[in-house]
């Protein structure tokens, strides 16, 4: 890595000092959190080993930051600078990696174009008693390991009355960045847990006074009418994979299966649309 700025950003090298690092080298250590960032499998096995996550644009990483979590570094396109130039100064002592486009995107595996990126520091995983005294709706998510659908839905949990957001072990991470941009930032705005014995689980939210519905079309499934009309104080909804959807022991665990009727010859919706339409109808009222 060269110690010396461009021209056009010596004067933000001057009000940074050293913290400010112009990248040349694709192979320095010191932008390791930033290697191969399209690899989605090796990132959601390495992030969380090393409590980290990628905050990708700036809107999400000020929204990040917004929401407390800690950043480890930045790294940006050299033209990104100045237009982030508060947000450093809030947090003096934070290294910062800029250069050239083809540089950075030898680094990460793909193009920069939303210019900014963000090593943070993962906050301490919430548990189940740490959201569901105050909650009214939940959200579970059985396996869904598409990272633009999970984000998708925690954007509609964030807006439509979703109080807490329950992933089972083997969904995907609520914190790869894909799905932190889809969800435009709402990842950090909803609580969410991890579960660690599913569907077990689900007698931790009986006991806490939750009626458990799935999304899942079956003989007995209620119109989402009728189960909205039943104005349940707590609800806790659970929403499947695509294609698989609810699994046969959630479905035993369950108190009831909701439908959303369709017209003749559809059967079903993509699940982050579903989850629109259910925590819509289902909301609190």
């Amino acid at each position: 890595m060269s110690q010396q700025p461009p021209a056009d950003i010596s004067a933000l090298r001057a009000q940074l000092g050293d913290r400010l690092v112009i990248v040349d080298d694709a192979t320095d250590p010191r932008v390791s959190d930033y290697v191969a960032l399209s690899d989605a499998a090796l990132r959601q096995r390495t992030d969380p080993e090393h409590g980290r996550y990628i905050a990708e644009s700036s809107k999400v990483l000020r929204r990040a930051l917004a929401a407390g979590h800690k950043p480890r570094s930045f790294f940006m396109a050299n033209k990104w600078l100045e237009s982030l130039s508060d947000v450093f100064a809030e947090h003096p002592g934070v290294p910062i990696f800029a250069g050239e486009d083809a540089v950075l995107e030898s680094i990460t595996g793909f193009h920069l174009h939303r210019g900014a990126l963000a090593a943070m520091n993962r906050p301490e995983p919430l548990t189940l008693d740490d959201v569901l005294p105050s909650a009214k709706r939940v959200a579970i998510l059985e396996d869904i390991v598409d990272h633009t659908n999970l984000g998708a839905i925690f954007r509609s949990a964030a807006a439509l009355g979703i109080d807490a957001v329950l992933i089972t072990p083997r969904c995907a991470d609520p914190l790869y960045r894909r799905s932190i941009r889809v969800s435009m930032g709402a990842v950090f705005q909803v609580p969410w847990v991890r579960l660690e014995s599913w569907p077990d689980d689900v007698a931790a939210l009986r006991a806490a006074g939750f009626d458990i519905a799935a999304m899942e079309l079956t003989a007995h499934s209620q119109g989402i009418d009728e189960v909205a009309e039943m104005h349940s104080e707590k609800l806790a909804l659970i929403l499947g994979t695509e294609g698989a959807g609810v699994s046969a022991p959630a479905l035993e665990m369950a108190d009831r299966t909701v439908m959303i009727p369709m017209r003749p010859g559809v059967d079903s919706l993509n699940v982050a649309a579903a989850s629109a339409v259910a925590f819509w109808e289902l909301r609190a009222r």
